[in-house]
């Protein structure tokens, strides 16, 4: 996970627009919002995502 990716990820947090364990919902807003890295590394990488969700912690493999 890249260091824009993180802060993408918070911005739609901070938002407060939806549960951010609904993926589908966050890659809508991330496509309204033009974060099209953001709506691939959800399709490429979810249970990375939802490991940071949980726990904070970045997973390495990229």
């Amino acid at each position: 996970m890249t260091e824009t990716i993180r802060q993408q990820i918070e911005s739609i947090r901070r938002s407060g627009e939806t549960n951010m364990l609904d993926v589908n919902m966050v890659q809508r807003i991330a496509n309204r919002r033009h974060y099209y890295g953001l709506v691939v590394y959800l399709e490429e990488h979810r249970k990375e995502y939802v490991k940071y969700i949980f726990t904070g912690e970045i997973c390495d493999k990229e």
